[in-house]
C-alpha cells in the first residue's frame, strides 16, 4: 500500500465505509423489526379494555413513579409482572379485587414510607387498569426484569 493516501483514495474508502455502514443499520432495523412484532408483543390478546387501560395509565401518569418492562421512573415498584407477585395473572377478576383494595388502601400514612396517592378511580377503570397489566404480565420481555421483586 502506498504511504500517501490520494483524494480518490480517501473518498472511496469514504463512500464504501458509508454504504457498509448504512445497509448494516437497514438490515439490523429489518431484523429488530421483525424480531419484534413476532415474538415481543402478545398482540393477539390486545383488547378494547387493555387499550383503555393503557389510556388509564397514560392519564394518570403512573409511569412518573413506577417502572413498566423496564421503562419509567424507580421511586415505586415495577408494575410490568405485579400480576405475577401477586399470584392473580390467572384470574382476572381476582386480579380487579386485588388492585382495587391496593388502590383504595393508598396512601397508608405510615412515616416514612413512600405514598401513592389516592386517584379516585371508577371501578371500571381499574378494571381497565387491571386488564393493561395483566397483558403487560404476558409480554414475552425475554427475562425482564432481573428478579422476581422488579
Amino acid at each position: 500500500m502506498r504511504e500517501v493516501m490520494t483524494k480518490s483514495m480517501a473518498r472511496n474508502i469514504f463512500y464504501g465505509g458509508s454504504l457498509f455502514f448504512i445497509i448494516i443499520f437497514l438490515a439490523l432495523s429489518a431484523h429488530s423489526h421483525r424480531y419484534i412484532t413476532t415474538t415481543s408483543t402478545n398482540a393477539e390478546t390486545l383488547t378494547a379494555d387493555v387499550a383503555a387501560g393503557k389510556h388509564v395509565w397514560e392519564k394518570h401518569a403512573c409511569i412518573n413513579c413506577h417502572s413498566i418492562l423496564g421503562e419509567g421512573a424507580y421511586f415505586a415498584p415495577e408494575v410490568g409482572n405485579v400480576m405475577t407477585r401477586w399470584g392473580v395473572q390467572d384470574d382476572p377478576e381476582l386480579a380487579f379485587e386485588t388492585l382495587k383494595g391496593w388502590m383504595e388502601s393508598q396512601p397508608t400514612g405510615i412515616e416514612g414510607r413512600r405514598q401513592m396517592p389516592r386517584f379516585n378511580l371508577s371501578d371500571e377503570e381499574i378494571r381497565q387498569l387491571a386488564d393493561f397489566l395483566l397483558w403487560t404480565n404476558t409480554i414475552d420481555t425475554q427475562g425482564w426484569p432481573p428478579n422476581e421483586a422488579g
